[in-house]
Formats: structure tokens, sequence, C-alpha cells
């Protein structure tokens, strides 16, 4: 999405310094990039990887305790358990009950008992993740494998030069696979661009080998891992694959012990096996409950809610309430939609979160008419219980009309014209109800 200072200010009447135009742009692209992927388990990448030859550990998935223990003991002495959650750093995951860290190494049946009982069916949280907390129900049991060096490989798309890249960080620790995850890496790296059409070409092998200080003998495996990742990466419309880390064996072959997949949403209908892996447990269920009225949600951390129509007023929105000393709970774009029914699915999306101490509904009319848009938001006033000061802020196409019907309906809604004037009434309100 291509926006500029008009765009926005069309749309809010609202005019905003340059720097801080640009953090609405910066939030925007942020919020949006949140929603438009599909990330897969590591046991999901694992086995793609798998299946198009690159090595990986053999592995099995557990869900309970003793499916981890009958893992441990087919799989040998030394193993390690992942928690496969898909936000939040594996190796800061701080589960209830105190044990630290999603990444695990047991040297016996008994002990992978003791520690799967510790992690599964079990609340965790981390520093980066946005929600609370997740519940761990799966582990992936992997053998532990000899090892030297390890590193952080991942391929992407460069956006500057518009091609794939491959990015390769040395991890900060050798030695015991439990303590390495791909967010414990240096800061120092490198990324080698190539084409999507020539694909991983010799010389690409050649400038990724010399990074890594490969023998010309080790060379021929690692070309292989490269070349068999950008097939999948080019097959499954990736736009991330993430192999953390890439292990050197004692052998002296490489071997990915741990991956994670990111496919762009736009392909949903390309990879519609890749996106039945889809696993919505792990995600916010408000944005989940969103999705499936075709609305967009992202949870913030404030208090004030927010229904709004386009992107770039969501964005505008949020920084005016941060403007006037609020914050916002939540990003709720509703498109062109103004039913009744899309009305009442997003207010209760929102009056869900208890953080929630009032709401701004604020509308930009274009298409849409603001009378058709007072209608809806009377409509769904009348049929629910609006626990919180509810501020309703119209402009374009019949505002007059809308914010006349709004304010004759007796529904103690706070009805306003001007953009500044909205954002800071929702502020003193939520202040009030707190």
């Amino acid at each position: 999405m291509n926006l500029s200072r008009a765009t926005i200010t069309r749309a809010g009447s609202l005019t905003l310094p340059p720097k801080r135009f640009q953090w609405v742009l910066d939030k925007l692209w942020s919020s949006k990039q949140q929603r438009r992927q599909l990330t897969l388990h590591g046991y999901d990448t694992q086995q793609l990887l798998r299946s198009h030859g690159v090595p990986v550990p053999r592995a099995i998935l557990a869900q309970t305790p003793l499916e981890a223990r009958d893992a441990v003991k087919a799989l040998g002495k030394r193993c390690i358990l992942r928690a496969q959650v898909l936000h939040g750093h594996l190796d800061k995951l701080l589960f209830e009950g105190g044990l630290r860290g999603g990444i695990q190494t047991v040297d016996s049946p008994e002990q992978g008992l003791e520690v799967a009982t510790r992690m599964l069916n079990r609340q965790a949280i981390s520093e980066n993740m946005r929600h609370r907390s997740l519940t761990v129900n799966k582990l992936l049991v992997s053998e532990g494998l000899a090892h030297g060096e390890q590193w952080y490989m991942a391929m992407t798309i460069d956006r500057e030069k518009y091609c794939p890249t491959v990015i390769v960080r040395k991890c900060d620790h050798s030695g015991r696979e439990g303590n390495i995850s791909g967010n414990n890496v240096s800061a120092k790296g490198a990324s080698f661009a190539f084409g999507f059409t020539q694909g991983i070409t010799d010389e690409v092998v050649s400038q990724i080998s010399r990074h890594l200080g490969v023998a010309d003998q080790e060379e021929t495996n690692l070309d292989d891992i490269l070349t068999r990742s950008y097939r999948i990466f080019k097959e499954t419309d990736a736009t991330l694959l993430e192999i953390s880390p890439l292990a050197r064996l004692n052998s002296g072959l490489f071997s990915c012990l741990d991956a994670r997949l990111v496919v762009d949403d736009d392909a949903a209908h390309r990879q519609p096996d890749l996106f039945r892996l889809r696993d919505t447990s792990q995600e916010v269920q408000d944005e989940v409950r969103a999705e499936q009225h075709n609305l967009v949600y992202i949870k913030l951390t404030g208090n004030i809610g927010n229904i709004v129509n386009g992107a770039g007023l969501a964005m505008a929105t949020n920084d005016a309430i941060g403007l006037h000393g609020g914050a916002s709970a939540n990003f709720l774009d509703a498109g062109g939609q103004a039913t009744k029914e899309t009305m009442i699915q997003a207010l209760g999306i929102v009056l869900g979160d208890e953080r929630v101490k009032a709401i701004l509904i604020n509308i930009y009319g274009g298409i849409t008419r603001c009378d058709m848009i007072a209608e809806s938001i009377i409509g769904a006033a009348q049929e629910m219980t609006l626990a919180v000061p509810l501020v309703v802020r119209l402009q374009g196409t019949n505002s007059t009309q809308g914010l006349k019907l709004l304010a004759d309906a007796d529904l103690g809604l706070h009805v306003e014209s001007d953009f500044g004037r909205a954002a800071e009434k929702a502020v003193q309100l939520a202040g009030e109800s707190s």
C-alpha cells in the first residue's frame, strides 16, 4: 500500500509534522507485516526440508510426556526437546513452574519424561510475545548430533535490491545445542544476494563457503543445502526460510537443526496444503475472530478501542490519541463495510477486551455514506450493551446527516465532527472510566 501525506490528510483532516507522519507510516507497515504472513511450526518446516532432501536430524513430534519419553528412547540417549511455539524467543521462554528455556537437552527417557512434564500443557511467556502467554501443546524431540560451529542462516527477500538473499551470521556459542537459538547470534554477519532466475549459482556458494570457512570437500554439501532450500523458498512463495542453527557436524557435513518457514498470505490460494497447517491456537484469538468477519484487528497495549475504515486512518487515529496523552488498545479496520452486523462484530471484539475504557469510532465516508454508517452504529448500539463510553466522529459524504442521526438517537453517544476533538474526548473519557 502506497500512502502519501495527502492520503492521510484527505482521509482524516489531520495535518501531521513530517517526523510524526513518517512514524505513522512505519507503524502502518509494521502492523500490516504482522498480519500478512503464515508461520509454520518447526516440525512442519523440518518435514518440508526432509522431503526435499535437506539434511535434518531424526525427530519425533510429542504431545504428551509419555510420547516424549518414548521418542527419546527411540532416538537414542541424548535428545533435544523443542517447544513448538510461533512467538517469542525459544531460549527465553519462561514456563509456569519456573522452567526456563524452550530448548532442553535430556540424556535419558526418564529425564525426557520429567522435562516434558514441565513443558507440555504449560503456559509460557517470552519478552517479545504480543500475547501475555501461550500454551505449549507440542514438543519436537530431535536426536542430539555432535557438532562444532553453528550459524544462523536465512533466505529472504532483499527489498532494496528486489531479489532473494541469503543472510549468514555466526552463533555466539558452540557446543551444547540446547544453548543455541536463532536469536542468539553475533551482530556481525553477511548477506549474499542472487537472482530469481539464476538461483543459487556456483559463485554464491563460493562466497558463502569462504565466509563460513568451508573446506573444498565440504562445499558440495553446502551447495546441496542452499540449492534445495531455494527450491523450497521459491515453490512455497516464502518470504523467509530460517535455519537456526545450521551446524557443522563432527563429520564435517552440515545439518539443519531447527527451521522456520514464513509464507506470504497472498499465496493462500496457491498453497492450500501449507495453509492447512496454520495453527490458530498460537495466534491472538480476537485477531482470528476478526479475520473470520473480514475485519483487520491488531491488539495493542493501551485502553482506548478504535474502529475505523482504512488502514491509514487507523494509524492516524492511533497517533492522534497518542498526541492527547492516551494509548490505543487496538487497530481495527472495518474497511468499506457499513452494515449493522459488521458494527456488532467490531464492537463485540473491542468490548471483549477488558482493558478498553472508551471506544472511538472514526469513519471517513467516501464510497460508503456517513448516514448509512450512522444507521449501522445506531442499530448495533440498540442491540448491544455498551459498557464503556463511545465517541463517534464522522467526516465525508453526508456527514452532517449522519451526525444528526447519531445525536438524535439518544443513546448516550458522544458525537464529534473534528478529528482532534474526537481523539481528545476519547482520551478524557478513558481516563474518567479508569
